[in-house]
């Protein structure tokens, strides 16, 4: 049996029941041991290069718990002698890992409250899923919100903790996900993260440089399937994936909007201040609603290819 068939399981599970919210949620237990050892860790008055270091341990201590709980899981799912409870218990916890449901439900939520012209009610939502000012934002400024996070979300939130399952197993993809959590929670270039982050970030970055890739050739993929653009995603992601501001974001951002003939980038507010972010692709059509749900079946297109692909190569 391909070890790709847990994958598979696993995102099954994921389009069949979603991502629970529980305390016991292992994503939910990395971030309160993240938040542990930083307590423990991070001082104002360290120097930079204390800061550095500190945040080096924590990420080095985070990643080693978690591979070894992926790892004691794997020996735990072999030591059941039915073929189906192996699976199940590992697929169970890699579909924790992945979240192309919760990411779709809520990018789909924003697309009908457009659609129903509660327009209030989709920059309160669309608030909770990007990190830039939202309320003044237009239907357009949602729907390209939207879009960007559903792109960009594909690679940390599906293809990267898939890939390092097909590359090193449920080990390796629990410890990607800490990487990735701990980005999420550190990495930020304010006063507060510029250097105890500074590790998260830059392992993140590592991390996502394989997989970041991949997901734009998926993407353009997913746009032949679809019947969508898929020349203009291709020269859109050769032209201008290195404009992102992430050395990785804009691999998938300017593939979507190729595909979707949109234009995505711009400018942007954070705490009030603006910041304005490349333009990826063409605006050959009008941003709305609509191009939310391109997305939407672009990351899952995409992800079904990764696994067919993976199964038929680790068969």
């Amino acid at each position: 049996m391909s070890p790709m068939i847990i994958a598979v399981v696993a995102f099954l599970i994921d389009a069949l029941l979603g991502d629970p919210r529980s305390k016991f949620h292992p994503v939910v237990m990395m971030g309160n041991l993240i938040s542990l050892l930083e307590k423990i860790l991070r001082r104002e008055l360290d120097s930079p290069l204390l800061k550095i270091f500190k945040g080096g341990l924590l990420v080095g201590t985070v990643v080693a718990i978690a591979y070894v709980v992926g790892f004691a899981v794997e020996l735990i799912s072999h030591a059941m002698p039915d073929l189906a409870a192996q699976v199940f218990i590992q697929a169970l916890v890699l579909s924790f890992m992945i979240s192309p449901r919760t990411l779709g439900d809520a990018a789909r939520e924003i697309y009908w409250l457009l659609e129903s012209e509660n327009l209030p009610r989709a920059r309160e939502k669309v608030g909770w899923i990007v990190g830039r000012d939202t309320v003044n934002l237009n239907e357009a400024e949602v729907s390209r919100a939207t879009v960007e996070t559903v792109a960009e979300n594909t690679v940390d939130g599906v293809i990267s903790p898939l890939f390092y399952f097909a590359v090193g197993g449920l080990p390796l993809a629990v410890a990607y996900r800490a990487i990735n959590t701990m980005d999420s929670m550190l990495g930020y270039k304010n006063e507060k993260y510029f250097y105890f982050g500074r590790m998260a970030a830059r392992l993140d970055d590592v991390a996502n440089f394989i997989p970041a890739r991949l997901t734009g050739l998926l993407f353009v993929g997913a746009a032949i399937v679809l019947q969508l653009d898929w020349r203009n995603a291709f020269n859109m992601m050769r032209r201008d994936a290195s404009k992102h501001p992430s050395p990785n974001g804009g691999w998938a951002e300017a593939t979507v909007a190729g595909a979707l003939n949109i234009q995505l980038g711009g400018m942007n507010y954070y705490f009030g201040k603006p910041h304005f972010r490349a333009y990826m692709g063409e605006p050959n059509e009008i941003l709305e609603a609509a191009h939310i749900l391109g997305a939407i079946r672009l990351m899952y297109t995409a992800t079904i290819l990764f696994l067919t692909f993976a199964c038929v190569i680790r068969f």
